[in-house]
């Protein structure tokens, strides 16, 4: 596999078109994070990190939904950042998405966060993905 993260992403969307509750994904230090952040800005309900005896292990994440209309609280995946064209911003061109109700996550030399905490922290990095 070439692009661990799209893999991740494509899984997750996947998963919500399915209308699935759970979707288990093989984990990564990178993914770990980047479903932390997911969490942490509500997009996600809950997660776990299953751990195997010599074995990468796997993340399970529970999606969130609208209790009434089932409608998904991620209505959108987009991969930035590829292997083959790597995307980074800096603090003076960080992205927004959608004007600021979505979020980009990146990976900087602080961790990996959204481009609201990025700004705060005044650091640029590697443009992962935009949630919304």
């Amino acid at each position: 596999m070439t692009d661990p993260i799209s893999d991740y992403l494509t899984r997750l969307r996947n998963a919500i078109k399915a209308n699935h509750r759970i979707v288990e994904i093989p984990a990564s230090n990178l993914k770990k994070e980047i479903t932390r952040v997911l969490f942490e800005k509500g997009y996600i309900l809950n997660y776990k990190f299953e751990d195997v005896a010599n074995h990468q292990g796997s993340i399970k994440i529970a999606l969130k939904y609208h209790p009434i209309t089932k409608s998904s609280a991620i209505k959108k995946l987009e991969r930035v950042s590829r292997p083959g064209l790597r995307r980074y911003a800096g603090i003076e061109n960080m992205p927004r998405v959608i004007n600021g109700l979505g979020i980009a996550v990146l990976t900087t030399s602080k961790g990996v966060m959204t481009d609201k905490e990025a700004r705060k922290l005044n650091v640029g990095g590697e443009v992962l993905c935009y949630i919304y």
